[in-house]
This record gives structure tokens, sequence and C-alpha cells, in this order.
């Protein structure tokens, strides 16, 4: 019986997760809502693109879409990555591969081929915005 009741109170916690997200870190947390700096760093960028990144990005680190403009163009993703997983050896979720699938399908941009370590969230939208990652225009022949 205990087993059983064990089992069922991780099977909640695993579930209450993952409905929910984990939610950032501190010092991220802390902060209030940072869209002007997103407007200020891609001005010709729209709410909707920027706000679409963002969620990319958090649905991949399972944090709660609300939390989405709590990040800024300078976060690294590495700094967040390790926020989140302070300690070395601590399992993750497979946070950083979730991303580079979803960016790949979401842009066509293999994250693989700019990745650093201090590649920055704002650096990573910048790259979704090149012209090469925009859905190409069929354009029908003129008689």
């Amino acid at each position: 019986m205990t087993t059983f009741i064990v089992i069922a109170l991780f099977l909640v916690a695993l579930l209450w997760s993952a409905l929910l997200g984990t939610g950032l870190p501190a010092p991220f947390s802390r902060r209030s809502c940072q869209g002007k700096s997103w407007r200020r760093a891609f001005p010709s960028a729209s709410t909707l693109e920027i706000r679409e990144f963002l969620l990319v990005f958090v649905r991949a680190f399972a944090l709660r879409d609300g939390e989405k403009l709590m990040l800024r163009p300078d976060d690294e993703i590495l700094a967040i990555y390790r926020a989140l997983y302070p300690r070395r050896w601590t399992p993750d979720a497979l946070e950083l591969e979730t991303l580079a699938e979803d960016v790949e399908r979401r842009y066509g941009l293999e994250l693989r081929h700019i990745w650093n370590e201090r590649l920055s969230l704002g650096q990573l939208f910048a790259h979704t915005q090149q012209p090469a990652r925009a859905t190409p225009i069929k354009v029908s022949a003129i008689d």
C-alpha cells in the first residue's frame, strides 16, 4: 500500500509540473515585463513574432507561458539552463535538445550551426528573423 501511495504522489507531482510548468528560477522570476527591451532591440519585429519566439523557448524549457516576457534579449540560454539545473550532475528534461528541435521545426534553423555557450535569446531571435528563414512566396508567371 505504501508503494502505491508513493507512486501516486510521484505521478501527481509529475502531472502538476507538466501542466503548470516549472517556473523561472531567480533572478529571472523577479523581473517585470521585458516587452519594451524586446521592442527596443528588435524594432522591426512585430509583437506577435517576439511572443511566438518566446513561447517556443518557454515551452521547450517547460516554463509557464505567462513568464515569457520576463526574459530579456540579452539573457543567455545556457545561463537560464544552469539556473534551472545548478548542480552539474542533475538529470535534465532535455530542454536544449527540445529547443533545437522546436527551432528547426518552426524556423528551419539548425541550432547546432549557431550554438555557442554565450548565445543569448536575442541572438537566437535575430537568426530566426533573417530573410532566409522566411517562408518562400510562390510567384506565378505573368503572361
